[in-house]
């Protein structure tokens, strides 16, 4: 069963507090998302920690539950 872009962001915000998440459908059929995270905790990670970040939040559905995700992560200015 293919995951809702609410699930995704419920599962971002309860490992990442203080994330700004904005999720979307690319494709329209709850399979192909994108992801923007904003967030102050990511501050002195490098880019690859901060999606590990956001990956390990996802308890390892990449590649099953969810097959693509276009992220997207940032510190708030």
């Amino acid at each position: 069963m293919a995951m809702t872009a609410q699930d995704i962001e419920n599962m971002i915000r309860q490992a990442i507090p203080d994330a700004d998440v904005e999720i979307t459908d690319l494709a329209g059929d709850g399979d192909h998302y994108a992801a923007r995270v904003v967030a102050a905790s990511f501050r002195g990670m490098s880019r690859v920690k901060q999606h590990q970040a956001v990956y390990a939040a996802l308890g390892g559905r990449m590649g099953g539950v969810l097959h693509a995700l276009q992220l997207t992560t940032a510190i708030p200015n």
